[in-house]
């Protein structure tokens, strides 16, 4: 007969794995509140039950008082920080989760969570249940048996993995499982403080216990050890074996396993929704129940319109009305956001398909009255460069909206754009769109150049929450209670079988794109008086909605790459890769897959013994093969280095030189690179398709790169515009530092006069160790960097570190004093913000969570830093392209690459373009540190930088 299965959660363990796994993408909701670890549990929940189907089921929680492991040892866990405040609020969240999905919450005063698994699983396996304890946690080793198992859930892209008896034995190396416990005691666990015996880590404990069989037995033998570990065995004696008793589950927990109240039967569905809305998890509440929300009323009540002529209400007559139709003013208030979740199917909606001559006609009529329009494309294909129009929607009046559609024959698809030219390319009127640059990029394809003032809703929301998602309908299900019409309704989810709208007749598109426009004008409503409020308009209105247009001209001019060189590079580089992979076959004594972490790990540490006793793990025990981890190593032994050479040759192989040319767009022959402004919170742009923001240039080959981009002929050169330590220059700004503003104002070398104040010396004396250790602090101080972090980079004694930030505070008090008044002043506001008002919110600012609060800390001081080069370089980008376009000059701006600006520049005007790129740069936001410019050309963008 088979046995039933049981599950037994670890709460807690699950819900710090989930918290640190969004800790760097964190999932903020329009209330502000961190729902990462409430929404990353849950997923884990869901996975569990969805995958396994268990029988029985059971979360278990710590119990809030100390427990009797306190009692043997008053500092047991006295080393932890204090709780996240974003896991501390998540924790009520997680129980009502639970709870909501009928499964029983185990809690017991003075016990921990892996006190009530350990008993409950002995209990479960003698009433015949397979028992599977769910958690990360290495300590639930010691309870595996024959049916009870550790279940580690996936995470970080690593499958579950499900440790059973003989897994257990090899991974400890040990003949018992119940072993576990004695290597636990005597190597210690500075998580939960246990002291263990110095000296002793995991390598050395395991060997003692294949050796002596258990702590008393080694304790009994110690005069068989030598030196220094004789020594502290003997010493530590009782500290080593109360240190077992603290590491030892406990099964003799007063708690009953109760099979019926442990039995699963599904979830109570309409408190999970109500939580699932409260706590805003649209795509998790649209996955498990296929709406989100409860179902609500099929009609709402429409408030009442003012009427004045010239405009026009949702409850007024339509444009199939006679002109002469009289229309309303918003009172400016916006429409109240409704309690109960809408769709299209119980929201009141006025959606029209235009698809005459005679009413194109009437529609455009009414749009040229308009001060704004919402507009929306529909398309054949997600890539604006290439992407064919399908259809046109707009909407002037919240609730009702018109989609034109666009013909296949070319000739007429023209035509009819050519008709709403006017409109588009006006200056008067308004143009409002979520992500609108990739509208602008797709109507360029015919002709038309749609002119300023426009309002992008996807940036305006980055402005107020540069931390949260932007896509149109989380926003929609956020701030205006309204769920969208899904595209995967209409074409079908991702993979071979999804079609394109171009496929679908008009009527079936319709009501999809006139609700695309309907709802991004109500989130123009909803946004606009928020800038405001956040002294964010002037930022949004001057830097952000002109760049668009800046970005869209960059992106459809693209860029040319030699694809030939490109091609010999590849086969250069492939034999290069192959003569390094050679050598470390030979220095490990046998081919293996270097591309493996794990085999990599096995090779490094177990069979050549690299790095000594204290192996650095990842999240899933397994040896840190990183970057970090192999610098260190680089220095013990030259296969470290070769494997370093190895992988950063091997990406820059696939992820740019072979990769590149299959990115040549086939309608002009050039690259197409897409910038992106709604995703760094710092503002900084990034690019993706490809992504030349990394392209590493720190090594000669990854150099050559550059090489392969070109002018797009001989009649042409690159340009090239660098600002220089833009950065350095800001801090000098905010700190006022008289120091450093003095050395920038005389044009000195900035590293060479930080080393000469450091080391006490003459400028002249300054040797180049000096100035690279100078450098590494200049840049560090802009990121936080502590005596450990300066310590690692330039690989001397922490000691040592600590002295050079000491001396540097002692020579610049004013940057110290900036730094310590910026993150005062981020804890009383909670933001950060640049010269020209950017925000960035740092909600852990205050939190007790010493490492959590650090992270914050840092950011404080770096996100102005960075934020403020962010807002000049986008300055400088949209005054230089102001300026081509009014000189009416053939020079083209191409790339935009951290602080550097790239030009396609004909000969004939470099000597013109040249000096007012590097007048308009300096120039874009003036401050009392000057800035410099590096200019160069070439015949390609390696020689030009």
């Amino acid at each position: 007969m088979a046995r039933k299965k049981l599950f037994l959660l670890d709460a807690m363990a699950l819900i710090f794995r989930a918290h640190f796994a969004f800790s760097k993408n964190p999932r903020i909701n329009s209330k502000g509140m961190n729902t990462g670890a409430a929404l990353g549990f849950t997923n884990t929940l869901l996975d569990v039950l969805n995958r396994e189907k268990p029988d029985h089921i059971a979360v278990c929680f710590d119990g809030p008082e100390k427990t009797f492991r306190h009692d043997n040892f008053a500092e047991y866990k006295a080393n932890r920080q204090a709780m996240p405040e974003d896991l501390a609020i998540a924790i009520p969240y997680v129980k009502k989760i639970v709870e909501a999905f009928n499964i029983p919450m185990i809690i017991l005063p003075g016990y921990e969570a892996d006190d009530l698994i350990g008993t409950l699983s002995c209990k479960a396996e003698k009433a015949g249940y397979d028992v599977y304890m769910m958690t990360p946690d290495k300590d639930y080793y010691q309870l595996v048996t024959e049916h009870v198992f550790v279940y580690k859930p996936a995470f970080l892209g690593n499958a579950i993995d499900i440790i059973d008896v003989p897994k257990v034995l090899e991974k400890w190396e040990i003949s018992n499982v119940k072993q576990v416990i004695d290597i636990l005691g005597l190597q210690g666990d500075a998580v939960d403080n246990i002291p263990g015996i110095p000296g002793i880590g995991e390598k050395t404990a395991k060997t003692l216990i294949q050796k002596y069989g258990s702590v008393e037995n080694l304790i009994a033998n110690a005069h068989e050890l030598k030196g220094k570990q004789q020594e502290n065995v003997m010493k530590y004696a009782e500290q080593g074996l109360m240190s077992k008793e603290l590491a030892t589950i406990h099964l003799t927990v007063p708690v009953d396993f109760d099979e019926e109240k442990f039995e699963y039967n599904g979830p109570d569905e309409e408190k999970l929704k109500a939580l699932f809305d409260e706590l805003e998890f649209r795509t998790l509440a649209q996955r498990i129940f296929g709406n989100a929300t409860p179902s609500a009323p099929k009609t709402a009540k429409a408030a009442p319109a003012k009427m004045v002529k010239g405009q026009k209400s949702d409850q007024q007559m339509s444009i199939f009305d006679s002109p002469e139709t009289a229309v309303a003013e918003a009172d400016g208030e916006g429409e109240a956001v409704p309690s109960f979740r809408r769709d299209i199917n119980n929201s009141p909606h006025d959606y029209h398909l235009i698809n005459t001559p005679e009413l194109r006609q009437n529609l455009i009529k009414y749009l040229k009255q308009q001060t704004e329009i919402s507009w929306d494309t529909e398309t054949d294909s997600i890539d604006p460069i290439t992407a064919r129009l399908v259809g046109m929607s707009f909407s002037y009046i919240p609730g009702e909206a018109y989609y034109v559609a666009i013909p296949e024959d070319e000739k007429e698809a023209q035509s009819i754009v050519n008709e709403f030219r006017e409109i588009l390319e006006s200056e008067e009127i308004l143009k409002i769109g979520q992500n609108i640059k990739y509208d602008i990029l797709v109507l360029k394809r015919y002709g038309i150049s749609v002119k300023k003032p426009i309002f992008d809703t996807m940036i305006a929301h980055y402005l107020l929450e540069p931390d949260m998602r932007h896509n149109m309908d989380l926003l929609s299900e956020t701030y205006l209670n309204y769920t969208p019409i899904s595209i995967t309704e209409l074409i079908g989810k991702k993979g071979k079988k999804q079609i394109t709208m171009a496929e679908l007749s008009p009527e079936e598109i319709s009501d999809y794109a006139c609700e695309d426009a309907d709802v991004t004008l109500k989130l123009k409503h909803y946004f606009e008086p928020l800038l405001v409020k956040n002294n964010l308009k002037k930022l949004f209105d001057e830097v952000e909605m002109p760049l668009i247009t800046v970005l869209a001209e960059v992106e459809k001019e693209g860029i040319a790459i030699d694809s030939k060189a490109m091609a010999e590079s590849s086969k250069e580089l492939e034999g290069y890769i192959g003569e390094i992979e050679k050598r470390i076959y030979e220095l490990a004594g046998q081919e293996f897959n270097i591309g493996s972490p794990k085999q990599l790990g096995e090779i490094l540490f177990d069979k050549m013994g690299l790095g000594g006793t204290k192996l650095k793990k990842t999240k899933t025990g397994q040896a840190a093969t990183g970057e970090e981890v192999l610098s260190k190593l680089a220095s013990e032994h030259e296969i470290a280095q070769l494997i370093l050479d190895y992988r950063q040759l091997s990406k820059l192989k696939s992820t740019y030189i072979d990769a590149l040319p299959q990115l040549v767009c086939k309608l002009d022959g050039r690259v197409h690179t897409s910038f992106n402004q709604a995703v760094a919170a710092t503002g900084r742009l990034s690019s993706t398709n490809p992504n030349l923001q990394n392209i590493p240039i720190r090594t000669d080959k990854g150099k050559e790169i550059r090489k392969a981009f070109v002018p797009r002929d001989k009649n042409h050169v690159l340009l090239s515009a660098d600002y220089s330590q833009i950065e350095l220059r800001i801090i000098a700004h905010f700190s006022g530092d008289a120091t450093m503003k003095e050395a920038f104002q005389k044009g000195m070398d900035i590293h060479t006069s930080t080393a000469a104040k450091v080391y006490k010396v003459k400028p002249e004396e300054v040797d180049s160790e000096m100035r690279r250790k100078a450098k590494t602090i200049n840049f560090g101080i802009i990121y936080g960097i502590s005596a450990f972090g300066l310590a690692e980079r330039l690989k001397i004694p922490r000691r040592e570190a600590a002295d050079i930030i000491e001396a540097y505070f002692q020579e610049f008090p004013a940057i110290k004093e900036y730094m310590d008044n910026v993150i005062n002043e981020a804890r009383e506001q909670e933001y950060v913000e640049t010269v020209l008002g950017r925000r960035r919110y740092l909600r852990d600012i205050n939190s007790r969570n010493q490492t959590v609060r650090g992270y914050a800390e840092r950011n404080a001081i770096n996100a102005p830093i960075q934020g403020t080069a962010a807002d000049i370089i986008k300055i400088a980008m949209i005054n230089v392209q102001d300026w081509l376009e009014k000189e009416k000059l053939q020079t083209k701006m191409i790339l935009q690459v951290h602080d550097e600006l790239v030009f396609d520049v004909p000969l004939n005007e470099v000597d013109k373009v040249a000096p007012k790129i590097e007048e308009l740069m300096k120039n874009a936001l003036p401050l009392s540190v000057p800035m410099e410019i590096g200019l160069g050309t070439g015949s390609n963008w390696l020689e030009a930088h």
